[in-house]
């Protein structure tokens, strides 16, 4: 966490901060400028956590044996010195490996809880009597329709056509081809959910302070916690706001349509320069809120299957008494704690669909040639 979070706060200042900016712009040697910042910034967070890990650990009675400042030094130290080897170890894994080091220890760290997640799944399937074999079964199929949805909705671009004009250079004649411009449908992937997650998350860590012990802190704590209208109503609009705000930080219409300017390139019935800007940024803007309803549905299926949402807690003149008869397990979910959407599943996909597109350019840069000599050749995904 404190690797992720370095990274989302360099990340953001590139836009805010013109000296990062440049410095994001030099190549190789700005980008390992910044790699290294995010290497101290990665320590000073994990001090920072680590010393707030100790303090709430010792405030929980009867936790802490030998409570005092050789414990908060030792949990200090144990968490960093973890946290640097993580970093250094995800570090290596994509220099000297295939794909993103981090997002592979974190894809690791998920895949590793789905065993004992089926575990929990049997045992709580025991417990819905006669029906407990079909709403397994239905489950399982719901999971992966939802797995099937997010590589399809990954998968998903709209391809805008670009044409090159030709040019005469020497006694050659060049361009003259087309091509197209792949727009994502979701450009920002996981990050909407992570910003999201980590501001709603803010209140529940004052709630456990002096803050959450007072009266009207107490209330407004409570309504926004998981499962609640509002917590649900604010996540929403935090992962669609995100949605726009990262996809602005990624990506920039005007730059893309200067460099087609340059290139002699232009779309068929768009006329170069600000026209061209204009229609990137209109079908991006669209794309984009297709993107964020796609990320909210994802991120409120596990929220919903673990605590449901209680609509019954809205005010009366919400018509909150109105949402009594609905079912037990729409109101307070299925008690289920399993890879059903979400961050988890997002990052599981994403990350092994990356690790194979990885893979498949080392495959190709090597004559589709396979790991060993005796593996043969293999087919070539088909687009």
């Amino acid at each position: 966490m404190p690797y992720i979070t370095s990274s989302i706060i360099l990340q953001l200042l590139t836009v805010v901060w013109e000296p990062l900016a440049r410095l994001q712009k030099e190549g190789e040697l700005g980008r390992k400028k910044i790699t290294q910042w995010t290497r101290y910034l990665t320590f000073v967070l994990s001090i920072l956590q680590s010393l707030a890990s100790a303090t709430l650990l010792e405030k929980q009675p009867g936790l802490v044996m030998h409570p005092g400042l050789g414990f908060v030094l030792m949990t200090i130290i144990t968490l960093t010195t973890g946290s640097v080897f993580i970093m250094w170890l995800g570090e290596q894994i994509t220099e000297r490996g295939i794909g993103n080091g981090m997002s592979l220890l974190i894809f690791a760290g998920i895949v590793v809880g789905l065993p004992s997640a089926i575990g929990q799944l049997y045992v709580k399937q025991q417990s819905w009597g006669t029906f407990a074999i079909p709403a397994l079964l239905l489950l399982l199929a719901f999971m992966l329709a939802v797995v099937a949805f997010i590589v399809y909705m990954e998968r998903a671009e709209r391809r805008i056509p670009v044409q090159y004009a030709k040019r005469v250079v020497g006694r050659r004649i060049m361009g003259g081809q087309s091509t197209h411009l792949p727009l994502r449908v979701n450009s920002g992937g996981v990050m909407p959910v992570i910003f999201a997650s980590s501001l709603l998350s803010i209140p529940g860590m004052l709630g456990i302070t002096k803050l959450g012990s007072s009266r009207f802190f107490a209330g407004v704590f409570r309504q926004l916690g998981p499962g609640e209208p509002l917590y649900t109503l604010l996540y929403c609009v935090g992962i669609l706001f995100f949605a726009y705000f990262y996809v602005s930080i990624v990506f920039n219409p005007g730059d893309v349509a200067d460099n087609m300017r340059k290139h002699g390139g232009f779309i068929p019935g768009i006329r170069p320069g600000h026209r061209t800007r204009d229609y990137i940024n209109e079908v991006l803007t669209r794309l984009t809120f297709v993107g964020g309803l796609y990320l909210i549905l994802i991120s409120i299926i596990p929220q919903w299957m673990i605590s449901g949402i209680h609509l019954n807690s809205l005010p009366v003149w919400l018509g909150g008494s109105l949402f009594d008869k609905l079912p037990v397990w729409v109101l307070h979910g299925l008690g289920v704690q399993f890879y059903f959407g979400g961050t988890s599943l997002l990052i599981v996909v994403g990350v092994a669909m990356d690790t194979v597109n990885q893979i498949e350019s080392q495959l190709i840069m090597r004559h589709y040639e396979g790991f060993t000599p005796r593996s043969g050749r293999i087919r070539g995904r088909r687009w």
